[in-house]
């Protein structure tokens, strides 16, 4: 079978959904052409399948190299990086389609997401207002697009977001629950607590509605009821990491500390990238004076998030338990620099009040 005929073969199974074939087509399809860069494309798309994200990005630059051209490839590639939290990451592939392909809408709702969760508020209003016209009826579009303009101060967009969500809702459990997280993230916990109790009488299945609640809980300190939504969430979403991260922030609250490190390394067992859970632990072992342990979690920390002026203070602290006095030093000044700026101060007053948004990384896979 000469290399075309493999490759109709093998678009042929993964457009039946068997990617064991498909796979196997398209590995002959490599095996007769080492340059067929659609085939590299394709076989990244079976491994964004499979979720396995490390090999997928792997494959999907080897077709970028060999087809610089074709947008859907740096598409995929964005959305893996998206899938994998490295949101500064995607941002070059996904303005890279939009340039060649103004009018993606896939590409400029991930665009404007990755703005997003990186905190580019302003930026994320200018990517995602252009979709109005084609997302003006989608809950979560509305929810998004109000939250960033909220956080940029651009008070008439945030209204007029809420206005046309309120809408377009209906009673399901859905609109009830985008408008809880609306009103948690404008701090009105009431009127959150509200609307999540009335989405979860409507489908008490509906993923992240006992998120949410957990989160409502922690905000006017109902612990029990916290921790009781996060486990229920749990039961439902097992792979979600944001649970059992903001169960470690609620047992660290609470004095539980052999419970938070258990919540904290679990979130990292299912995402590596997150940095809250990183300085969690580094605190923890701080605390018990394990300052190996706790140097590699708080770098890791750092990685993540460079700029916190709390990650360095908490650096410093590890060094000087280390003896390592001049690097505890040289800390502290950088934590008493971002203190003085007041930029720091800033950024962990605005984390204080983000709502976590684990909703929005569930992007559908090509």
């Amino acid at each position: 079978m000469d290399p075309q005929a493999w490759f109709a073969k093998g678009q042929s199974a993964l457009q039946a959904g068997d990617l064991k074939a498909a796979e196997a087509a398209f590995r002959q399809v490599l095996a007769a052409d080492p340059r067929a860069g659609g085939a590299y494309a394709n076989l990244g798309v079976i491994a964004m399948r499979r979720k396995e994200w490390d090999q997928a990005i792997s494959l999907l630059h080897k077709a970028a190299n060999l087809e610089p051209k074709i947008a859907g490839i740096r598409l995929n590639i964005g959305l893996v990086e998206y899938r994998r939290g490295n949101y500064a990451a995607a941002m070059a592939p996904l303005s890279s389609v939009l340039r060649d392909q103004p009018d993606s809408q896939q590409a400029r709702y991930l665009l404007g997401l990755c703005h997003f969760f990186e905190e580019n508020y302003a930026e994320a209003v200018s990517v995602l207002e252009p979709l109005w016209s084609q997302k003006s009826n989608d809950v979560m579009y509305l929810y998004v697009l109000g939250i960033a303009a909220y956080s940029a101060g651009q008070s008439e967009l945030d209204d007029k977001a809420l206005k046309q969500l309120l809408e377009v809702g209906g009673d399901t459990a859905e609109f009830h629950l985008i408008l809880g997280k609306a009103y948690l993230s404008h701090e009105e916990n009431d009127k959150a607590l509200m609307e999540l109790k009335r989405a979860d009488s409507l489908n008490p299945n509906l993923p992240f509605v006992h998120f949410n609640l957990g989160v409502a809980y922690m905000r006017i300190g109902a612990s029990e009821r916290a921790e009781a939504e996060f486990g229920k969430d749990i039961a439902l979403e097992p792979e979600i990491p944001d649970n059992f991260e903001q169960l470690g922030a609620l047992y660290i609250r609470i004095g539980k500390v052999q419970e938070a490190e258990k919540a904290f390394t679990e979130a990292l067992h299912r995402n590596p990238n997150m940095a809250a859970s990183h300085f969690g632990l580094a605190k923890i072992y701080l605390g018990e004076g394990k300052y190996q342990p706790a140097l590699a979690e708080i770098d890791e920390a750092l990685h993540l998030s460079p700029n916190s002026q709390n990650y360095h203070f908490v650096r410093a602290r590890i060094l000087a338990g280390l003896g390592r006095q001049e690097e505890a030093r040289k800390e502290y000044a950088i934590s008493k620099k971002l203190m003085d700026s007041g930029l720091d101060k800033e950024r962990e007053a605005r984390e204080e009040k983000r709502v976590p948004n684990p909703e929005l990384t569930q992007q559908p896979l090509p």
